[in-house]
């Protein structure tokens, strides 16, 4: 009996504290993302066929007025869009389809629509991911606003990157590469990402600005992607409540400081990538769905629905911008080949667009086994730690 509890309570612990919280993270994203697809679709007079959340056979749907089917499918690893005269929810054309229509199916063919509204409704998914991640965060900082720390040093840690640079007690830090700096959780963030990169810190010193350079240490910490690679400059802040200050927003302000926050996360994605293709960052910290189940479990047992909305954010964001990169089957590599069309004033071949979508598949089928490597890599070395 007590073997047949611990797996109940294990299976329980694996559903509820991992599973549905990374499926009700991945569903929302997924959800907006598609909608974005089916709303411009829809106003660009495009017809649409399905509406599905998930892949493979369906669980459950339902028709609208319009003859759209709405379903959600038994794989609840993405989701797509299939517009009137696509062959899949990728929008491969049908080409013999295509040749066969009559004119009034043409009409509301997604194909036979203008160069710029095939780019519209393609560009709507990952915009509609930026928007999404925008509104939660100004909507969280609208209601909530945001408790901030004053970035004055307290301690210089010996024989570190800010003692070499030059860092005394009491100095505060006011901007970064002339980024204006609003506490010490904004410092952190920076140089976090900045791991031998050489930074200009300008800091208020009993009311003189100094100007310092300052070249992060590398540093390996635990976290729960795994062992993460980040810049620390050895600095401690100070711990007076004097110094601790609740900042408000007004709406535009929200917005304004939702969209940096979403920047933010773009930065950061584009500044790995520039050092993995670089050599200075390594592809072991590509996360796949196991980790990113893992990491939905945490915040939700951590930070409660709190904690969700904010992973939720972040992970639209990600998805919109890998959405866009030029790969064929993603968003982006379809804006390729419609860039290509507008300037060429056709088409690429039919035997082109083949050989593109091929490529791309296997491209995205090699990253998502090679991040699910990486993710089994890390559950391993985190239960020999933990054994």
């Amino acid at each position: 009996m007590d073997l047949i509890s611990t797996l109940g309570g294990g299976v329980f612990n694996l559903l509820f504290g991992y599973i549905l919280p990374f499926l009700a993270v991945l569903t929302v994203v997924v959800f907006i993302h598609e909608l974005g697809h089916f709303l411009v679709g829809r106003w660009c007079g495009v017809g649409v066929h399905v509406f599905s959340i998930g892949f493979g056979p369906e669980l459950f749907g339902f028709n609208d007025r319009h003859g759209t089917r709405w379903r959600f499918a038994a794989i609840p690893l993405g989701g797509y869009v299939k517009f009137a005269g696509d062959v899949n929810g990728a929008s491969v054309p049908d080409n013999d389809q295509l040749a066969r229509m009559s004119a009034s199916d043409r009409a509301i063919s997604f194909h036979h629509k203008p160069v710029w509204k095939r780019a519209a409704i393609v560009a709507a998914g990952p915009i509609a991911n930026f928007i999404l991640a925008i509104a939660i965060f100004a909507g969280m900082l609208y209601v909530n606003g945001r408790q901030v720390l004053i970035p004055r040093v307290d301690v210089v840690q010996p024989g570190s990157a800010a003692e070499r640079a030059g860092f005394q007690k009491g100095d505060i830090v006011l901007s970064i590469n002339g980024r204006n700096l609003k506490g010490f959780a904004e410092l952190q963030r920076i140089v976090g990402t900045s791991a031998e990169d050489t930074l200009t810190i300008v800091v208020d010193r009993n009311g003189e600005r100094i100007t310092l350079q300052a070249t992060p240490d590398r540093r390996e910490t635990e976290t729960a992607f795994g062992r993460q690679r980040i810049g620390l400059l050895g600095l401690q802040a100070t711990r007076s409540q004097d110094d601790v200050r609740h900042l408000s927003y007004g709406l535009v302000e929200a917005v304004g400081a939702g969209a940096y926050e979403c920047w933010y996360v773009v930065e950061r994605t584009f500044n790995y990538l520039g050092k993995l293709v670089t050599g200075r960052e390594s592809a072991d910290q590509l996360s796949g769905p196991i980790r990113i189940a893992q990491v939905s479990g945490q915040v939700a047992d951590l930070g409660g629905l709190t904690g969700l909305i904010n992973l939720i954010a972040i992970l639209s964001v990600s998805i919109g911008l890998i959405n866009l990169f030029p790969v064929p089957m993603l968003d982006g590599g379809h804006l390729m080949f419609y860039a290509v069309e507008a300037l060429r004033g056709r088409p690429l071949s039919e035997r082109a667009q083949e050989i593109g979508f091929r490529i791309g598949f296997a491209l995205v089928i090699m990253l998502m086994l090679f991040a699910t490597w990486n993710d089994i890599l890390h559950l391993g070395s985190t239960f020999t730690r933990g054994t």
